[in-house]
């Protein structure tokens, strides 16, 4: 027997190589790491989404798949339309006010505005402004670059979904070729992480309504408007775990100053605060830990080190990679998630 036969039939070592070949490939592939998971979460959700309204009514899955991304489509374009130019109104707005009281200190009687402004006037202003604005336009880079990011992510899951049989039926001809066994473990490892992944991504569906409904019951408390637009924005920001509550500060804040000025500003921090420590201290580990078996210790420091590695990915596929390596190292098996049944044609 050959050597290249031993090692095909020696599954665990064929096994470790093929998982550091992805490794490898993912690793050179890192600066597209962003488009590849994002595309990968669009076709996950989208066919999650498919199976479940087939559950319940009988719609070819073309037609299901072409509507769903329209109203995705039309959602979007009515959020930059209408939305957009108010945060930029209320940041103009915000900006002016800031402005005239730099310019007429001597007009307002807070005393730790003077405070601020005579800090100001001892400070080296215009390099703090220079360093300011290099960050800004870094971040500016950096929002422009996940805008390609989204939109091509966004344009292959729909290729993938509008031809999802035919790409089913393309890659079963990998698992018959001649490196057969390379193939067949790649799969061994996708339907390990899918489902994996699947499972905290339905633990992180529940904190996202969770953290919609307090959110949403705190600003009609406060005597915010539009409360329906709004709850969608928070509730697609929540699915960002921990991140998201953070992120849908900005807007928020925005809305309370034209609203209520710095009063409402302050209520929202204050609820965005409390609702960032109860998603982080209660909800996360809670949901996560019972989703996946994880004991809560573990559940915060994956979550710690995963963002020290990863950045905001590592949040979000943090936990689905530890539990991957669980799974495949057979140190706890993950539950699998239910399959949704869908209607059969006739």
């Amino acid at each position: 027997m050959s050597v290249y036969e031993k090692f095909i039939q020696n599954e665990r070592l064929r096994r470790f190589f093929v998982l550091a070949a992805v490794i490898l490939v993912l690793y050179l592939a890192r600066s597209m790491i962003t488009m590849i998971l994002l595309t990968f979460i669009f076709t996950f959700l989208a066919l999650h989404f498919v199976k479940f309204v087939q559950r319940f009514i009988k719609i070819p899955s073309i037609l299901l798949v072409m509507g769903t991304y329209a109203l995705i489509v039309f959602l979007v374009y009515l959020a930059i339309t209408k939305y957009v130019p108010v945060v930029i109104h209320q940041s103009i707005q915000m900006y002016n006010s800031v402005s005239k009281f730099y310019q007429n200190p001597a007009d307002d009687h807070n005393q730790l505005l003077m405070i601020i402004d005579s800090y100001l006037e001892k400070s080296n202003l215009m390099s703090q402004i220079q360093n300011g604005a290099s960050i800004i336009l870094r971040y500016v880079q950096e929002i422009g670059s996940l805008g390609v990011s989204l939109f091509l992510s966004f344009i292959l899951s729909f290729f993938f979904m509008i031809e999802k049989k035919q790409m089913a039926d393309f890659s079963k001809l990998f698992l018959t070729s001649d490196f057969d066994w390379f193939f067949k473990d790649i799969y061994f490892f996708a339907d390990k992480f899918v489902n994996t992944f699947g499972v905290v991504m339905e633990a992180q569906f529940f904190i996202a309504v969770v953290n919609t409904s307090i959110t949403t019951l705190c600003l009609a408390l406060i005597g915010f408007h539009q409360l329906p637009s709004l709850a969608i924005m928070i509730f697609i920001l929540s699915l960002i775990p921990v991140a998201g509550v953070i992120i849908s500060c900005i807007p928020l804040s925005f809305i309370a100053y034209s609203q209520g000025g710095i009063n409402d500003v302050i209520y929202i921090l204050i609820v965005i605060i409390v609702v960032h420590l109860f998603e982080s201290y209660v909800l996360n580990p809670k949901f996560m830990s019972s989703k996946t078996d994880l004991p809560i210790f573990y559940t915060f420091v994956i979550l710690l080190v995963s963002e020290r590695l990863f950045g905001v990915w590592g949040l979000i596929v943090g936990i689905p990679i530890f539990t991957f390596f669980l799974d495949i190292l057979k140190v706890k098996a993950i539950k699998p998630l239910k399959k949704i049944p869908t209607i059969k044609k006739s």
